[in-house]
């Protein structure tokens, strides 16, 4: 089939071909298309990584909600102007 997509070739290795019979058990119903079969691991794969990639961003999320305004510090009386008075104009 024509496209501009890129392409790639898969080597059917021992691991990728243990996959491949696992999902044919879980999805009989491409059991017999191991393309399908590749697809179907990679949109499992797929899925994963975005499940991981959102679970990270909360995480950083909820990170810095929890430390927000942690560091806001609390200036003495005159504190901000005595350091700025060390400092030469």
């Amino acid at each position: 089939m024509p496209t501009t997509r890129p392409r790639h070739m898969v080597t059917e290795t021992d691991r990728l071909a243990q996959a491949m019979d696992a999902a044919a058990e879980l999805w009989p119903e491409i059991a017999a298309d191991r393309g399908a079969l590749v697809r179907k691991i990679l949109q499992q794969g797929m899925d994963a990584v975005e499940n991981e990639r959102t679970a990270r961003v909360e995480a950083r999320r909820t990170a810095v909600r929890r430390s927000a305004g942690a560091l806001t510090g609390i200036w003495p009386d005159g504190g901000r102007d005595q350091l700025r008075d060390e400092w030469p104009a």
